[in-house]
């Protein structure tokens, strides 16, 4: 469902987040909120064990129809996963 680019030379001070959730792949106001919410999140609780320099969250794929509780979840596994193998 998303992507993570680092577009620049590492930098020195703390990991900065971007988001990218295009209108194309999440139509509803609702959805790409709750997925912002989600990723913001989940980069809070894991600033620290990050490198520095810029992380890019893209959404590349829209997401299944489903509760806003399940896309929620799903998002956040998500980001989890994906923070997780960026830290050292």
């Amino acid at each position: 469902m998303f992507v993570v680019m680092r577009p620049r030379e590492p930098q020195s001070g703390p990991a900065r987040l971007g988001l990218i959730v295009p209108k194309r792949q999440a139509p509803l106001a609702v959805t790409r909120n709750a997925l912002k919410r989600v990723l913001r999140e989940a980069f809070r609780l894991r600033r620290a064990e990050l490198p520095p320099g810029d992380l890019v969250f893209r959404l590349i794929a829209r997401p299944e129809p489903c509760s806003l509780t399940v896309l929620k979840r799903r998002a956040r596994t998500e980001a989890d996963a994906l923070l997780r193998r960026i830290a050292p």
